[in-house]
């Protein structure tokens, strides 16, 4: 997979989290302007090979914020970012104005929650400036039955979306979306089986980083996280987007005989 001039293939990379929100579910991961250089540098260090900016929570029952509060929110952090590092870096939004904005400012990536179904043109400002996409599968009532026809429909209708709207083969990734709209059971059957939406023929991210589907406290959530790691990678995902950089690269590297 491409994101910005640097190609992704045969490993498990780390997709760094960065929360520019007041009300992230983890809060160690919330950042600001004041502090974003530092965080960034220090996931670059520890092995991030993308950063991921979100300003908008998606935890549950969360309140949404305006395209323009999203904009407020990652504009200055990201241009602030691009300007000191090479990394690509992918925005969390589903809002097709953030999208525009994130790109024109230096963002190499949309990772959209919604999958190309909710911000109207998305998937063509994502063409417009030859920028890569992460769609992830959501819903909104929790899915019944067989979740995994479920999941591959909407990866397949999202997939196509993108592919009528000129995004690149080269340039698409799925997630499947655990944590959203799926009860805890149907994250874990999701998680064991994630290669199953391998049948789609594009790389996977996912993101399983001290969610909630692990019980406990946020704070006792690592050694969880990073066991879904290792399933990720014997699945051979492409992306695992974690808050913990250092110990969940420890886990890879380790996993492929790199230390």
């Amino acid at each position: 997979m491409r994101i910005g001039g640097k190609i992704f293939e045969n490993y498990t990379y780390i997709m760094g989290i960065i929360n520019l929100t007041p009300d992230s579910f983890f809060a160690p991961s919330r950042k600001s302007e004041y502090n974003i250089l530092k965080t960034a540098e220090k996931m670059i260090e520890d092995g991030a090979s993308v950063l991921d900016i979100g300003a908008q929570s998606t935890r549950p029952n969360y309140s949404e914020v305006s395209a323009d509060e999203e904009i407020r929110r990652f504009e200055k952090p990201l241009k602030m970012i691009k300007s000191r590092f090479d990394i690509p870096v992918s925005v969390d939004t589903y809002f097709s104005e953030s999208a525009e904005a994130a790109l024109s400012s230096g963002a190499d990536m949309i990772n959209d929650v919604w999958g190309l179904t909710r911000g109207e043109g998305m998937a063509e400002i994502i063409a417009r400036y030859n920028a890569s996409v992460c769609i992830m599968h959501n819903a909104k009532q929790k899915l019944t039955g067989d979740i995994f026809p479920q999941i591959i429909k909407f990866l397949s209708d999202s997939v196509e979306i993108a592919l009528k709207s000129g995004i690149g083969r080269d340039r698409i990734c799925l997630d499947g979306g655990i944590g959203f709209a799926k009860d805890r059971d149907q994250n874990f059957e999701l998680l064991y089986n994630y290669s199953k939406l391998n049948a789609q023929g594009y790389p996977l991210l996912i993101g399983t980083s001290r969610k909630s589907m692990f019980g406990g406290a946020v704070e006792d959530r690592l050694k969880p996280t990073l066991e879904s790691t290792a399933k990720a990678v014997e699945q051979g995902v492409l992306f695992v987007r974690v808050h913990d950089v250092k110990e969940n690269a420890e886990v890879i590297e380790r996993l492929y005989g790199r230390n």
